[in-house]
This record gives structure tokens, C-alpha cells and sequence, in this order.
């Protein structure tokens, strides 16, 4: 353990830990101090031989498994973006078949909503219409899963007069 205007550092160089304060701030180091410190710097030994190494061969074990959870978090975030689109294109699809808008005109509206590779369906029970969306959701990684998202929404036809 040597001292200097560095402060107290351990033989291999490091900093020794700060000293703790005691009640009485103007007792000056005592050799139980130093004896403290020089303990600390020797008890803690360096690994030799087959454990030096290992924390490397863990990250390197590890890491590849952070890679696909991060790149499972991404995809399921980007398929619940696809599904938002979705259903904000049938709602809209929907309010532009209640005002009695043209099928091409909903088309087109529900593909600058939920992108080029959506598709819209129209359906009348009476008064009521129903509109359904449907899109295949592309991604690097959701690609591998083929999956096709749906939405649908429903109002009542607005009459004139």
C-alpha cells in the first residue's frame, strides 16, 4: 500500500477504498487504518489459471440470446404497429362507406392508411355496413412467421335529408 498526494492506492495500483470517517475528524490515521486498507488491497486475489477468461466465454455465451430477444421485442412491436394501421384504416374505410362514398374511393383510403398490400371488403346486413382490412405484415423477421392481420369496424348507413 503506498500513500502520496495520488492519494492511497493498493500494490497492483488501484485506489484503495475511501476511508470511512470516524466521529472525531481530527484523530489523524492510525496504523489500525492502514492495516484496514492494506487487508483490503491483499485479500482480493486475481483468478489464475482456467477461471481467468470466463466472463468473456459468459458474454460470448449470453450475447447471441440478447440479439434474438431484441429482435423478437422488435417484431412484436412492429406487428402491433401494423394492427393500429389496421384498425384506424376500417375505421376510416367505414365513415367513408356511411357517407356513400365510391368503393375505389375506400380502397384507396384504406391502402394510404395501412399501406399498398391492404385489402378492404365491404358487407351490408340492412342499414348496417361492415368493413374488413386485411394485410399481410412484412419485416425482416416477421416475413419467417407468414402472418395476415385483419381489422374490422361497423356503423349504420347516413341517409339524406
Amino acid at each position: 500500500m503506498r500513500t502520496g498526494q495520488g492519494g492511497t492506492t493498493c500494490d497492483d495500483g488501484e485506489p484503495a477504498p475511501p476511508a470511512r470517517k470516524h466521529r472525531r475528524p481530527s484523530v489523524p490515521r492510525s496504523g489500525v487504518l492502514v492495516g484496514v486498507l492494506h487487508a483490503w488491497c491483499t485479500r482480493r486475489e486475481r483468478p489464475a489459471g482456467p477461471q481467468r477468461g470466463s466472463v468473456t466465454a459468459e458474454v460470448a455465451v449470453v450475447l447471441p440470446a440478447l440479439v434474438v430477444l431484441l429482435a423478437l421485442l422488435l417484431a412484436t412491436a412492429h406487428v402491433g404497429t401494423v394492427q393500429l394501421r389496421l384498425e384506424e384504416a376500417a375505421r376510416a374505410g367505414a365513415r367513408e362507406v356511411m357517407r356513400g362514398e365510391s368503393s375505389a374511393s375506400v380502397q384507396q383510403t384504406v391502402q394510404r392508411l395501412a399501406g399498398d398490400n391492404a385489402t378492404a371488403q365491404v358487407g351490408s346486413a340492412g342499414d348496417w355496413t361492415t368493413i374488413e382490412v386485411r394485410a399481410r405484415v412484412e419485416g425482416p423477421l416477421v416475413d419467417l412467421l407468414d402472418l395476415e392481420l385483419h381489422a374490422s369496424a361497423a356503423g349504420r348507413k347516413e341517409h339524406d335529408g
